[in-house]
């Protein structure tokens, strides 16, 4: 099974991999089953733009370093609980957070690599809680890589599912920053450390950003880590790059608004070519990613025209080029 633009759907050659859910958490489509063109227009109408589909290319190819979806969507629903309390002034509701954050500590533990559910495979009425619950998948995915022991990554992904809570109360999108600190502070339960999160997310390494315009290291290191995360899923989800594009802007962002120690860790623990990518590679020949067993610039590949499968870290000389797209596909 591979992850592919729904645009990209073709009914006669693909079969829908894994459900897809309304705005509600319903299912709107089980798993496999073929898509009609006429209910592609409604999904996009939706806002949906990803879906994860199985076809003879991906056979072979399991998704397991996703999370299973019934996971994935119980704790957006979590945050989502959470950010409605705070509109209404109510108490949050923190034992379904934490217990969701269990999950994803446990989830990212027991994977050697973490592929996002993007998004944009739900409605656009849950998008932003899966947002957060990206960011903070992605955040303790970078977190390991640093060596965090547990306390610290609970108080990170607490922080990190609740980073954007100040938007439940703040209209001005400047301003929701220091509105989620101010509401999360007054919350026993949850660290100061996690609230830092949330004041901090949008200050940069060089000062640029708001509220405050610190820089350096008076940024906490939690609230970069969320940074980081939290623009390379904006990047997927909003901006509809590719991973490796994605990966791109971190790096561009490197020692401007981001501590150059996150970035490190990022890009040895983020992969650009999840599997199920389809690449061209640097001797002409096209492949799709089939695994990532530890380095995350060299994955196991399967070459398209043979069946072929060879571990890049096997063949140093041999790289990915770039992503294999509709017109590169029809150019060759």
């Amino acid at each position: 099974m591979r992850l592919i633009k729904l645009s990209e759907y073709d009914e006669q050659t693909m079969q829908l991999a894994k459900a897809i859910y309304d705005g509600q958490g319903r299912i709107l489509l089980t798993a496999n089953h073929t898509i009609h063109p006429k209910i592609v227009d409604r999904l996009i109408r939706l806002g949906i733009s990803h879906v994860v589909v199985e076809d003879a290319e991906s056979k072979g190819i399991t998704l397991d370093e996703m999370l299973e979806l019934p996971t994935w969507l119980d704790i957006i629903h979590a945050v989502k609980e959470a950010y409605d309390a705070a509109a209404g002034n109510k108490p949050l509701p923190l034992r379904h957070i934490l217990k969701g954050v269990d999950q994803l500590i446990d989830e990212v533990k027991r994977r050697p690599v973490v592929v996002l559910i993007p998004a944009t495979t739900i409605a656009d009425e849950l998008q932003l809680y899966a947002h957060c619950v990206n960011v903070a998948l992605l955040s303790l995915q970078i977190a390991k890589q640093m060596g965090y022991h547990e306390l610290q990554l609970r108080d990170l992904a607490v922080g990190c599912l609740l980073h954007d809570i100040g938007k439940a109360v703040a209209a001005d999108e400047r301003k929701h920053p220091e509105a989620g600190f101010n509401m999360l502070r007054q919350i026993r339960e949850i660290s100061l450390l996690s609230s830092h999160v949330a004041f901090q997310h949008h200050e940069k390494f060089d000062g640029s950003g708001y509220p405050r315009a610190i820089s350096g290291k008076d940024v906490h290191e939690y609230a970069q880590v969320c940074a980081v995360a939290n623009t390379y899923e904006n990047a997927l989800s909003k901006e509809k790059m590719s991973p490796h594009e994605a990966v791109e802007v971190i790096m561009a962002l490197n020692g401007t608004s981001f501590n150059p120690e996150v970035v490190d860790a990022f890009i040895k623990s983020i992969a650009p070519y999840p599997p199920g990518t389809k690449v061209v590679l640097s001797n002409g020949e096209q492949a799709i990613v089939i695994k990532i067993i530890s380095h995350m610039q060299r994955p196991v590949v399967r070459i398209l025209a043979t069946e072929q499968e060879i571990s890049l870290a096997d063949h140093p000389s041999l790289m990915i080029t770039g992503e294999l797209t509709l017109s590169t596909t029809s150019s060759g």
